[in-house]
C-alpha cells in the first residue's frame, strides 16, 4: 500500500516546566500540513511517500530514496516504527499467506531539522499502514498505537491521530481542537540552519503560558501575532538572527501570523491569499544561505 506522509507545524509552543527527569513539559497546538505545494507540476514536493508491500524475502527490507538519510539504518524511525509494530503484534502480517516478509520503501522530502515532525510521521505512518493491513479485527486502536508511538518520540502519537490537536507533558497528552485554517495559504522558508533539539532546550527559560493556547479557535488570526508565541524564539533567535530576520520578513510581506515551528530551524508565514504568499515565496527562492521554500494550501 502506499500513502502520503504529511508535516506538522506548532501554533504556539509554551515551555513552562522543567521536569525531575530532565524533560520539559510544554503546551501547544499541532497542526498537520503537506501534501500541495503550490505548483500543481509537483503536488507532493512536500511530503514523504510511504510504501509497504508483501515481500518473498523473509523479515523487512528496508529501501530509502529522496534526502539522504542522516542516521545508521537500526536508529532510523522508519525501522524502529516497523520492528516495535511486528513485536507487538507477533508478526501477524507475516502469517497471512502473502508473502514471508514486507518491504518498507520511504522516498523522503520533507526537510531533516525543520521542526516540522517529519520523521516522526514517517514512523507514526509506519504503525498506521502496517495496523490497516491488519484484519479488522486485529487491528489496534488509536490509543494503543500512540502509546506505541511515543516509544519513539514525543511527536509521534500526534501523527497517529494527525489532526489539530492541543498538546501538553512532552507533547504526548492530546486532546481535539476545533482548529480549521482551511483556505489559508502556508509559506515554509527552511535556512540553511540545523539547530538540535537538545540545544534548543538547553537556552529556555520555563515560565507559565501567556495564554491558554485552546483559545486559539475563538481569537481571529489577526489577532495572534504578539500573544501567540514559540517560547524557543527567545534563545534561538539571539544565537542564529537570520532566524529573526526570516520571520520579519514574513511579517513585512503580508504574513498574517509568523513563527518558528517547533525548535526549528524552519520558520512559516500564514497568508489570507495566494497572491501574498507567491509574492513572499518569491523573494525567499534562490538565495544562498535559503536551503527550501515551500507553499502549502492549508
Amino acid at each position: 500500500m502506499m500513502t502520503f506522509v504529511n508535516a506538522k507545524i506548532n501554533i504556539g509552543l509554551q515551555i513552562v516546566r522543567r521536569r525531575e527527569d530532565g524533560y520539559h513539559d510544554l503546551q501547544t497546538v499541532f497542526y498537520p500540513v503537506g501534501n500541495y505545494a503550490g505548483t500543481p507540476s509537483n503536488p507532493e514536493s512536500f511530503c514523504d511517500m510511504l510504501e509497504i508491500t508483501p515481500s518473498a524475502e523473509e523479515g523487512m527490507v528496508f529501501v530509502f530514496t529522496g534526502n539522504r538519510m542522516k542516521c545508521e539504518e537500526k536508529d532510523n524511525l522508519v525501522c524502529r516504527a516497523a520492528r516495535l509494530f511486528m513485536e507487538h503484534t507477533g508478526e501477524i502480517l507475516f502469517r497471512k499467506g502473502s508473502g514471508k516478509g514486507i518491504e518498507v520503501h520511504l522516498d523522503k522530502h520533507i526537510p531533516d531539522g525543520a521542526g516540522m515532525g517529519g520523521g516522526s510521521a514517517d514512523a507514526s505512518f509506519v504503525l498506521r499502514a502496517l495496523n490497516s493491513m491488519l484484519a479488522e479485527d486485529e487491528r489496534l486502536n488509536e490509543e494503543l498505537l500512540a502509546s506505541l508511538a511515543l516509544r519513539l518520540g514525543a511527536d509521534c502519537p500526534f501523527f497517529i491521530y494527525n489532526r489539530p490537536m492541543y498538546g501538553v507533558g512532552v507533547g504526548e497528552k492530546l486532546s481535539d481542537i476545533p482548529l480549521d485554517l482551511s483556505g489559508y495559504w502556508l509559506l515554509v522558508v527552511k535556512p540553511d540552519v540545523y539547530v538540535s533539539t537538545r540545544d534548543a532546550f538547553a537556552g529556555v527559560v520555563p515560565r507559565p503560558g501567556n495564554i491558554d493556547l485552546r483559545c486559539l479557535p475563538g481569537i481571529p488570526i489577526t489577532e495572534w501575532q504578539g500573544i501567540v508565541k514559540n517560547d524557543f524564539e527567545d534563545s534561538i533567535f539571539p544565537r542564529y538572527p537570520e532566524l529573526r530576520e526570516i520571520k520579519e520578513r514574513l511579517i513585512g510581506s503580508g504574513a498574517l501570523y509568523a513563527s518558528m515551528s517547533g525548535s526549528g530551524s524552519s520558520l512559516y508565514g500564514i497568508f489570507a491569499n495566494l497572491r501574498d504568499a507567491e509574492t513572499s515565496r518569491s523573494e525567499f527562492e534562490g538565495e544562498a544561505t535559503i536551503e527550501g521554500v515551500y507553499l502549502l494550501k492549508l
